[in-house]
Parts: structure tokens; C-alpha cells; sequence
């Protein structure tokens, strides 16, 4: 769907021009069974530029021969995301699709692009990683990995691309292409294996053709000091192994241009100079070895007549000129432990010369692959998409006798499609049991029989070939064709010469066998058969090469090879191993497919030649495949895409359908009269049988458009006849609310204009008396003031802060002030608790009293003073029974001394409402009513000496009280406000007089020492010495006990 929610269905929009254009998708035609139909399809889409057709899931590709502007990116994001059937059949359309199924379904996916030389595989896998470097997310690591991955095709096309007759650019190898991603679905590395080089191709050419294009490369744009260290010409002429295809230079390729392109490549890919140089020097070796001559003596042996030559591949190969020359005109052999050495004949010293430029090339190309896959490595990956191109003319070759590297594609051939027709119907089946549709058996032609044929182990074609090339004795090809006869001569896809009837005898040779492969008959010649199975290079020409300077061909041919007696695997074995490995990769992974056709040999845009593309379509099991998916149900589609196209055709889904899905597209195809044959519906998709009723549809909604299209231009008009009624009504209302706001902004401008002559007129007559000129002015200033008073307010009574009056204000101000302060302390008192009340009191008399008179009285004013000092256990029980209806209100312990020897005594004070006692344990030593209390004096230092004054007359006093107390603060407060006798209370400097019995006085002196005491001093008097320090306390505690 796209952003607005609507489902683009581009199929089936299409099929209103499928007389002219064909379906998008073979498995719409209604004559599935028909070739000629499919290729007719085919047929009218090439002519309108309509290259991609699918056959469901898979895409079909017609090489257009010319450039068409659907690859641009805008095309890639016209893609990106979107689902595989809402819009046109393009590679993008499959790229992304198996992008993002490998990203929600999080599976390995594969695309396998198939097709003959010169059918566009290779172009289509470069669309689709060109598609991938563009549309999906960047890193830090996609850049470079991106443009190594683009720039390693230059480079494996010019080691691995050759001309052939049917194609300029021609793959001569397959390859299988790894792109690596992280959890992101970002490109993270890349990895390619290659299987099945066609070597022989630098050694032979056929007419018409050429070796691999690097040769020529090489030559064309290679600067004068490259080919001069080189030893090279530049005449392609001149080398033995280019000029049997005599085709030095193609209208097509600019070896130039494309050489610069391959050095460039080289240096992102990550090769270093000495490499490219190493590189360079295998490649001109391999045509000086080409050139090397050989003459024959009178016994047969040979020489080589052109020494020059074998000193060059000395320097190029980095090899011993003479163990060289030894070992390609001579070969060692191992009888009973012992060695000897045997000359060669003329014709097996070419054939070892040859033997030695197709494997020095073909490992050479391998450990270039390798260098490649460094370069992309990445040591962590999560999923991967495999672009698997099988480019080495990957279509069946049935044209001529052919030989054993076209068995093996056709071989390969064979299990691919195998496999697409296993997966094909693995899918399909699938899909049925997902929905809950029942599955039908398909018939359709089972190639195992061909693919067991080849490869079943003892009895097929290859085991019979390989032990063709173990045998002791002599071996030839023709031994080899009796040994198939004898084993195989009863199968019914195995003809031979003998084997054939007249009428088949007279087209074939008695050199040449026949299989009737799934695309059908073809006919090999075995010459050769053996040897290229064989593909052995001797041990002599092995020992020399890993001995190499060239540190290419020393990583390419090691020392382990020569040391190893085990005979190495033959090329069927390896290409049977390679393919069986490659098959349990595809296994292992979600496929799609490519199926590239070339529309004809000449390679001219707009030629179509039928009996060309019935030959591809018959090979690449394209027909199998639609009677594979078109055995049940021709069209498929989710409800909700099939009712959001042609719910205008039913009057209950249209305009739309808010009920079930299911529910909406069965009341549709009722409501277009399908019949069940014609229709079932699955969990999420409805499955029509017939193209005919899908048609049928198609061009109901054809007919139905122009109704829709009119109700859609009425509700248009409608909309925008409203929108401009809405409009105008709108505009009317903007002018007058503008006129309003007008109208308003002159009013306010007016009145800030009177308003500031007010202001400057009172500023200029604020020194005289109230008036019409001044009074804004003056009333402006009291508002800001009291303004400014009322947001500044002093937060409590301690904070003494006040705005700043103008002279006008300030009596005005000061009272403000005042009451302000007055309201706080209000508010304040009002606030505080009866028993912080109390304290207070009690605190502001003591301040009173103390205040700047005693030295200890700093240390007491954080402290509370308390109800008690005494708690009631601790008072006798006795003495409260003696004070009857007095109840204590304090009681403290204090130390008493005596009057004449001053000696000290503990004792307890209690203070009652009228009177306070001394006590002494149980009995009350003294009785001081307030009424009679004549005065308290106190020092001024900072001890806990008081005494308590009575009169002389009373004769009932024993005389005035000496007291100490360690909260004499406290206790002095408490006697003075329960006396009511604060004035009373005398500060002493320096000395108390106090009263003895009968009349005599008593003297207490307080001095300041180091050490507090209390003793009895000269003179008779009570000596004090007292120290101003928190710790006083305590020693004043320890000297009275």
C-alpha cells in the first residue's frame, strides 16, 4: 500500500491492454498449456519495451539490446518497498522483495539468474547490486564496501569475460555471488565463489572468437614501460594464443578504456603494486609461453628452438630456465620405488605446454577470486542474500556435437532445474496448506532420471569416465563410448551410433553420444573426453613452478601438491563435488529466479527470432513451470488488495467496507455471480481458477469506471464549490475582524498618546500643589509606590527592609512601615502556643535581668528553660503532705552553705505560688514567702552563687539563703516572676553582703582565676573564683562533691 493507504494494483490495471501489450504475468493466460501463446505474450511486450514478465514469482528477461531509462534512480525508490505485484515486473521489483523478506522473515534468500550466453545474466546481477548499494542503509563500513562490490565485476569480468560467437562480453565461468548483512539490512561483506573455468579457452579459440580480455587488455591500453618490461608488442597477432579465433578487436569493447577501468578497480579492491605487478607478469608470461617453440630431434625427442622465450618466462614466472625447459620436454616416471626420465614426443610436449598455461591461468584466476573475497570479508554477519549467477553460457547447448565442458553445463543444468521445479512445487504446496486450500497432484516431467543418469555412483556417466581414466593400459575416448555401451546402452534417454536406429544413425557420428535431456536431445563428441577429465599437469612441470619467485604462483602451486602421491580428483569429480555443494547452498536458502532470453544471435534491438526464444523457453523449463503454477488456481491475491480494486462493483463494498475482509470479498464474488468452481477463499487470499474470470472482472470495472468517474467529478464539483463558498465567507469575516482590530489598535494609540501628555505634564508640575495638572501624575506615583510595597513586603519582624518613598510618600511611608511592623508582631504573637508564650516571657525577663550584667548568660539563651528540674519521685512524699493546697511549681536541686563555716549541703528548692522552701531530704530546713523576700543578688561572673535576702526582724529566719544552682539563670527568673520581685534583683560586680543570725553580715567575694573553687578566704569572707568557659560547670560539680 502507499501512503495514503490506497493499493496500487498496477497487474491488473494493466490487463485492459492485454490485446496489445500481453499480460505482466504468464500464468493469466488463458491458454497456459499453449507454447506459441507464451511466446506471443513474449513477442508483444519486447515490441512495446516490456521486458520483465513473471510466471508468479519468478521473472522472465528479455535482453532489449539497447539502453532503456527504467534503471534510474528514481526507479529504484519507485520499488523500494513497495509489494512484488503492485506495480510493473522489474529486477528492482525482485531485489527488493527478497531484500525485505530476508529481513522480516529473517532467512537466507538466494536469486538464481539463469539463461545462455548473451541473455543478460550478467547485466541483471549488476542491476541488482547496483540496487542494493543505493537503497539500502548506510554505515561507516557500506561505502567502501559498496564500491569494492561494484568494482570487482570489472575485474572478474576482464579475467573471466571472453568474445563468443553469440556474445561479446561472454561469462566463461560460474560464479556464485554472497552479500552479507547486519540486523539493520545494511550491507556488511561479500563473498564469491567460482567454479568451472573454462581454461581451455586461453590455449584454443574457435573462430569468431577470443581468449579472455585481459590479454588484450593488456596490450591495447598497457603503458610502453609495462610492455617493455614485459617483453611484449602490442599486435595481438603476434601471440600464438590470440590469433586462432582471428578477432584481435571487437566494435563493442574499448580494451583501452576498459584497462583503466580494471587498474582503477584493482586499487579499491585493495591490491597492492607489487601484485597488479606479479599479476601482470603471470599474464604476459602465459603468451610468451604460447610462443615458445619446439623442434624435434631424429629419435623423436624435442627442443626448444627459441631459447629467448624460455629466458623471459625465466624472469616473468621466476622459475629456473633449464629445470623448465626439463621438465615441459620431459617427463619423470615412478617404477618400484624408482625414478626415471622420459622424453617427450612433439605432441606431448605442446600438450604439456598448453597443460601448463591453462592451469598457471586457472589458479592465477582462483587466487584472484580470493584476493576479492578478502577484500569484501566481514567477521560478523546476521542474514545474506545470494546472488547466484551461473554465467558460463548457462543454457542448454543442443546445436552441434559438442564436448565435455558443455556436458558439464548441461549437466549443471539439469540439477538446477531439478531444483526449481522441486522448490516450485514446494512453494505452491505451501501456499495451499497456508491458505487451507486443498492441494492437487501435478503432473509434470521428473529430470531425476536424467540427473542419475550422469552422476548415480558406478553406473552413471561419470563414474564410467572416471574409471575410463584410472585404468591401467592404454585409454582412449572410443574405449570409453564401448564402456557406456555396455552399461548404459539400455537406457531410454542414452543413444550412441550403435545403439540408434537407421533413420538416427544417419545424423550421427560413430565418435558421438546422444542424451535426451529435459530440453531435449544432444549429442556429444567424446575426443577429448578423457584428457580434459584427466587435466592433470605433470609432476615435473609442478615441481618447477612451486619453486617460483612470483609469489602468486608460489601461493598457487604448493609444495604439498608434489609431495602428495594421492592422484588428484578429475575435473567430472570436482565439477560433480562443486555442484553437489552448491545445490545444499540453494537448499539452504529462500530462492527466487531470473530467467534471462536473448530475443536473437545478432544481437540487434527490436529482432525477436521465435524459433530462437521456443528453444530457450523449452530449456529453461519456463512452460513447466507455469503448468507447475497454474495446476491449481490461475490468480491469487490478499482480500484486502482484491476488495479495495473492485469493490465499486458491488453496491454493499462501495464506497467502503468496514466489516470483516473475508467476509467483504465474498459478498463481491457473489454479487459478481462467481460460481465455486471458478473461486475459493483461503485465510487471507482468494484463489480465482480461470484467467477468463479475472478478465471478466477487469472489464466489468472497465465499464463501471465512467459511472464512478461521474459520481467522483459530482462530489468534486460539490467539494469545490463548498471549498470556495468557504473561502468567500471566510475572507467577509477576516475584514471585518480586521477592521475591528483596527479600529481597536487607533483607540489605544490615541489613549497612550493622552496618557503620556498627562505624564510629562504632571512630571513638570510635580513640585506644585494638587491640581488638574498634576494629578495623573502624582496619583500614578502613589500607585507605583504602594504597587511596589505591597510586592516587597518585609517577610517576618526581623527582616527591616522597605521600600524607598518618593519625598511626596515618606510620612505616609513611615506609618505604613509602622503598622506594617505592628500588624507582623500581631501576627506573630498570635501564632505562638501558651507554652512558647510562657518561655518567652520567662527568656525576655531573664534579658532583662542578665542582659549585659552576668557573664553565663549568653550560654542560656538557647537553652529552654524547664516546668521542673526535680521529677516528683524525686521530691518527698512527706514534704508535699506538709505543704498541703501548695502545689510545687518548680523544684530544682541546689547546694546551700551554711553562715558561719560556709560549709556546703545539697538541698532542693520549691517554688510554690506563694512562698519557696529548702529542703533537705525530708524535712524543710527553710520557709521564704515572696511577701517577705526583701531582694536576689547574683554576680556578675559567670558561677551559679545567688542568695536570697530576707528580713532581719523576722526572727523566724535563720538569715539570708546562700544558694548555688547550675541553672542560676533560670532559677533567679523563675523566684523574680513568681515573687513579682524582677526589680529586686541585684547584679553584683564584685562582692554579695548577705545577713547572718543576729544581726551580723556576711561577705562573698567573686574574683576570676584559672580554676573554679568555692572555700572560705581571708577575713572570714566566702571566697568565689570563677572561670568564663562552658566547661565551668562541670568543674564547679566536682569541687562540691
Amino acid at each position: 500500500m502507499n501512503v495514503d493507504g490506497r493499493v496500487r494494483l498496477v497487474m491488473e490495471s494493466a490487463l485492459t491492454a492485454r490485446d496489445r501489450v500481453g499480460v505482466q504475468d504468464f500464468v493469466l493466460l488463458e491458454n497456459y498449456n499453449s507454447e506459441v501463446a507464451f511466446i506471443d505474450n513474449l513477442r508483444r511486450r519486447f515490441r512495446e519495451n516490456l521486458i520483465y514478465t513473471y510466471i508468479g514469482s519468478v521473472l522472465v528477461s528479455v535482453n532489449p539490446y539497447k539502453d532503456l531509462e527504467i534503471y534510474s534512480k528514481a526507479q529504484m525508490e519507485r520499488y523500494r518497498g513497495v509489494s512484488f505485484y503492485e506495480i510493473s515486473p522489474h529486477i528492482y521489483a525482485l531485489s527488493d522483495n527478497t531484500y525485505r523478506a530476508m529481513r522480516t522473515e529473517r532467512k537466507d534468500q538466494c536469486i538464481l539468474i539463469s539463461g545462455e550466453s548473451g541473455a543478460g545474466k550478467t547485466e541483471a546481477s549488476k542491476k541488482i547490486l547496483l540496487y542494493y548499494t543505493v537503497t539500502c542503509p548506510t554505515g561507516d563500513h557500506m561505502a567502501a564496501l559498496g564500491e569494492r562490490l561494484l568494482q570487482s565485476n570489472p575485474v572478474l569480468e576482464a579475467f573471466g569475460n571472453a568474445k563468443t560467437l553469440r556474445n561479446d562480453n561472454s561469462s566463461r565461468f560460474g560464479k556464485y555471488m554472497d552479500v552479507q548483512f547486519d540486523f539493520k539490512g545494511v550491507p556488511v561483506g561479500g563473498h564469491i565463489l567460482n567454479y568451472l573455468l573454462e581454461k581451455s579457452r586461453v590455449v584454443h579459440q574457435n573462430h569468431g572468437e577470443r581468449n579472455f580480455h585481459i590479454f588484450y587488455q593488456l596490450l591495447e591500453g598497457g603503458d610502453d614501460d609495462l610492455l617493455k618490461s614485459l617483453e611484449l608488442e602490442r599486435n595481438p597477432q603476434n601471440y600464438n594464443y590470440l590469433v586462432k579465433g582471428n578477432c584481435p578487436r571487437i566494435s563493442s569493447i574499448n580494451d583501452k578504456n576498459s584497462w583503466k577501468t580494471v587498474m582503477n578497480a584493482l586499487l579499491v579492491i585493495g591490491f597492492v603494486e607489487e601484485e597488479v605487478q606479479n599479476l601482470m607478469n603471470i599474464i604476459g608470461g602465459i603468451l610468451h609461453l604460447g610462443n615458445t617453440q619446439f623442434g624435434e630431434g631424429e629419435e623423436g625427442e624435442t627442443y626448444v628452438t627459441n631459447e629467448d622465450q624460455i629466458l623471459t618466462l625465466e624472469k616473468l614466472f621466476g622459475v629456473n630456465s633449464s629445470a623448465l625447459t626439463e621438465a615441459v620436454t620431459h617427463k619423470k616416471l615412478t617404477a618400484k620405488g624408482e625414478e626415471m626420465i622420459s622424453p617427450l614426443n612433439f605432441e606431448q610436449t605442446l600438450s604439456a605446454r598448453d597443460a601448463l598455461a591453462k592451469s598457471v591461468y586457472r589458479r592465477t584466476f582462483n587466487w584472484l577470486v580470493e584476493k576479492i573475497n578478502q577484500s569484501l570479508a566481514q567477521k560478523v554477519m546476521m542474514k545474506s542474500i545470494t546472488a547466484e549467477k551461473i554465467s558460463l553460457s548457462l543454457g542448454f547447448w543442443i546445436f552441434m556435437a559438442l564436448s565435455f565442458e558443455q556436458f558439464c553445463i548441461n549437466y549443471c543444468n539439469e540439477k538446477l532445474q531439478q531444483l526449481f521445479i522441486e522448490l516450485t512445487l514446494q512453494y505452491e504446496q505451501e501456499e495451499y496448506e497456508t491458505e487451507g486450500i486443498a492441494w492437487e497432484t501435478v503432473q509434470y516431467f521428473d529430470n531425476k532420471i536424467i540427473c542419475e543418469l550422469i552422476e548415480e555412483k558406478h553406473k552413471g556417466i561419470i563414474s564410467i569416465m572416471n574409471e575410463e581414466c584410472l585404468r591401467p593400459g592404454e585409454t582412449c575416448d572410443a574405449s570409453f563410448l564401448e564402456k557406456m555401451e555396455d552399461s548404459i546402452g539400455g537406457h531410454p534417454h542414452f543413444v550412441t551410433h550403435k545403439l540408434a536406429n537407421g533413420k538416427t544413425r544417419r545424423v550421427m557420428s560413430r565418435e558421438e553420444f546422444r542424451l535426451l535431456h529435459y530440453a531435449g536431445e544432444v549429442s556429444y563428441n567424446v575426443n577429448g573426453f578423457l584428457d580434459k577429465n584427466n587435466d592433470l599437469l605433470s609432476r615435473s612441470l609442478k615441481e618447477v613452478m612451486c619453486q617460483s619467485d612470483n609469489q602468486i604462483l608460489s601461493h598457487c602451486f604448493r609444495r604439498k601438491e608434489v609431495n602428495d602421491q594421492k592422484r588428484s580428483e578429475t575435473a567430472s569429480t570436482q565439477f560433480k563435488n562443486s555442484l553437489m555443494k552448491l545445490m545444499e547452498i540453494l537448499m539452504s536458502k529462500e530462492p527466487s529466479y531470473v530467467r534471462c532470453i536473448k530475443p536473437n544471435d545478432s544481437k540487434q534491438p527490436g529482432k525477436f527470432d521465435e524459433v530462437l526464444v521456443r528453444h530457450q523457453v523449452k530449456y529453461l523449463g519456463l512452460m513447466e513451470n507455469l503448468r507447475v503454477r497454474r495446476a491449481g488456481f490461475a490468480y491469487r491475491r490478499r482480500f484486502e488488495a482484491f476488495l479495495q480494486r473492485y469493490k465499486p462493483l458491488c453496491p454493499e463494498t462501495w464506497p467502503n467496507w468496514n466489516g470483516c475482509l473475508s467476509d467483504g470479498v465474498s459478498t463481491l464474488v457473489e454479487h459478481l455471480g462467481y460460481t465455486p468452481e471458478e473461486y475459493k477463499l483461503g485465510r487471507s487470499k482468494i484463489f480465482i481458477r480461470f484467467p477468463k474470470t479475472l478478465f471478466t472482472t477487469e472489464d466489468a470495472l472497465e465499464a463501471k469506471k465512467p459511472e464512478i468517474a461521474l459520481i467522483l467529478q459530482k462530489s468534486w464539483r460539490g467539494y469545490t464549490e463548498r471549498s470556495k463558498y468557504q473561502r468567500i465567507r471566510h475572507a467577509v469575516i477576516q475584514s471585518a475582524w480586521r477592521g475591528m482590530k483596527g479600529r481597536r489598535r487607533a483607540k489605544r494609540r490615541r489613549q497612550a498618546a493622552d496618557l503620556i501628555r498627562r505624564l510629562i505634564k504632571g512630571f513638570i508640575y510635580r513640585h506644585e500643589e494638587y491640581g488638574p495638572e498634576n494629578d495623573y501624575y502624582l496619583h500614578h506615583i502613589r500607585y507605583s509606590f504602594l504597587k511596589n510595597v505591597r510586592q516587597n513586603l518585609p517577610k517576618n519582624v526581623l527582616d527591616k527592609s522597605w521600600p524607598t518613598p518618593p519625598a511626596l510618600l515618606a510620612e505616609a511611608s513611615d506609618q505604613l512601615q509602622r503598622l506594617n511592623m505592628q500588624n507582623m508582631v500581631n501576627k506573630y504573637c498570635n501564632r505562638v502556643q501558651p507554652e512558647w508564650k510562657k518561655q518567652m516571657m520567662q527568656k525576655v525577663v531573664a534579658s532583662e535581668i542578665f542582659k549585659d550584667q552576668k557573664d553565663s548568660y549568653p550560654l542560656t539563651v538557647g537553652r529552654l528553660f524547664l516546668d521542673t528540674r526535680l521529677e516528683r519521685e524525686q521530691i518527698s512524699l512527706k514534704v508535699i503532705q506538709s505543704l498541703g493546697s501548695d502545689k510545687v511549681q518548680y523544684g530544682v536541686p541546689v547546694v546551700k552553705y551554711d553562715r558561719r563555716g560556709f560549709k556546703p549541703h545539697t538541698r532542693q528548692l520549691l517554688l510554690t505560688n506563694t512562698f519557696a522552701v529548702i529542703v533537705d531530704r525530708n524535712k524543710i530546713k527553710q520557709r521564704i514567702d515572696y511577701a517577705a523576700l526583701r531582694g536576689i543578688s547574683v554576680s556578675s561572673l559567670s558561677d551559679g552563687m545567688f542568695v536570697l535576702h530576707m528580713p532581719t526582724s523576722d526572727n523566724k529566719q535563720k538569715g539570708d539563703a546562700v544558694l548555688h544552682s547550675f541553672h542560676v539563670i533560670e532559677v533567679v527568673t523563675k523566684i523574680s516572676m513568681m515573687a513579682c520581685k524582677i526589680n529586686y534583683v541585684n547584679v553584683c560586680p564584685g562582692s554579695i553582703r548577705f545577713s547572718v543570725a543576729r544581726g551580723k553580715e556576711g561577705i562573698i567575694d567573686f574574683v576570676r582565676g584559672s580554676e573554679l573553687k568555692v572555700a572560705k578566704g581571708k577575713r572570714g569572707h566566702l571566697l568565689v573564683v570563677s572561670v568564663f568557659e562552658p566547661n565551668s560547670r562541670k568543674s564547679l560539680a566536682i569541687l562540691v562533691r
